[in-house]
């Protein structure tokens, strides 16, 4: 279930950057946009957060730094420094560093534990790498600007965070009502830092070009928001609580191959061979990591229990001593 959880989280957050780059090019900022995303996907998700979390309100004082930490850096920061890194490298490269965090959180594990890592999650972290390489860098460009390099790096180091901050045990806090607050919350930190001009913000109305297809920009606006924002924070919040945060960094790495076959499909970009072989060794890397038995990893949550399991492990355990 976790595995299935994850595969849509990564088919939804893979459509990003096919419908962003038509609002990109008719005039959006970066920062514009991703306010825009984070503020809408959470509003979305507010009413199914209030319906989880009828009589457990107190559940989100009780979680209030982990949803701070979310907002902040799994929302805001990642996205703006994502984005301030594709303005000075080529896409390829920035997405190339960012999803490094997989192998970032290998080695997290390997320090906190210190326990080097089995063969197979090595093995599954090298095979991964190299299909990621191949997805979203086939012919070997790349670009060299430090700036930017570094921006990427940040952003590896946030989506990173993300995974780990995801994973943690939930205290009873719906993962719908966590992408909600997370959203939110870092939609104001966007438009808090907006306003600033730090970065440019500017947001177009001009029709948006699709396939030859001229849309009102908020039709690929409302499908970021909905299906690449909401569905996907709330599905991978919590696949990352079902398998930790490892695995599903590297379950997140499926979202590089269906954003190449987005692209491929919705603007024309060429799906070569080596990318479809690399998406194969994706798939591979994840095999290989999966393998590794739970119980040995230091980052796997603990099972998610509700107030209901909890009673019902009570009644239980008095039944017993009854009898």
């Amino acid at each position: 279930m976790g595995l299935l959880v994850a595969l849509i989280a990564a088919l939804c957050f893979g459509a990003s950057g096919a419908f962003s780059k038509p609002l990109l090019d008719s005039g959006w900022s970066p920062a514009a946009a991703v306010t825009f995303r984070a503020s809408i996907g959470g509003l979305v998700l507010a009413p199914f957060a209030a319906w989880s979390l009828r009589g457990r309100w107190v559940t989100l004082w009780r979680a209030r730094w982990r949803i701070i930490l979310m907002a902040a850096i799994g929302v805001a920061a990642t996205q703006l420094a994502y984005f301030s890194a594709i303005e000075r490298i080529p896409v390829s490269t920035a997405v190339l560093l960012e999803y490094l965090c997989p192998l970032m959180l290998v080695i997290y594990v390997w320090i906190r534990s210190r326990r080097i890592p089995k063969v197979v999650v090595l093995v599954g972290s090298v095979i991964a790498v190299v299909g990621l390489v191949l997805v979203v860098a086939p012919d070997g460009h790349g670009g060299l600007d430090p700036v930017g390099l570094l921006f990427g790096g940040i952003a590896a180091v946030g989506c990173a965070v993300y995974f780990v901050v995801a994973a943690k045990p939930s205290e009873g806090l719906p993962p719908v009502a966590f992408a909600s607050a997370g959203l939110v919350l870092g939609g104001i930190l966007l438009g808090l830092v907006g306003l600033t001009r730090i970065v440019p913000f500017v947001v177009s109305t001009n029709d948006v070009t699709i396939r030859g297809t001229q849309l009102p920009f908020w039709v690929p606006l409302l499908i970021v928001c909905v299906f690449a924002t909401a569905i996907a924070y709330a599905t991978s919040i919590l696949s990352s609580e079902i398998l930790g945060s490892r695995l599903a960094s590297f379950m997140g790495l499926i979202e590089v191959v269906a954003a190449a076959v987005y692209a491929w499909v919705l603007l024309g970009q060429t799906l070569t061979l080596p990318q479809i072989g690399g998406g194969v060794l994706i798939l591979i890397g994840i095999g290989f990591v999966r393998l590794e038995k739970a119980d040995n990893v230091p980052l796997e949550p603990v099972p998610f229990t509700t107030e209901l399991d909890v009673v019902e492990s009570q009644e239980s355990a008095a039944t017993g001593s009854i009898k």
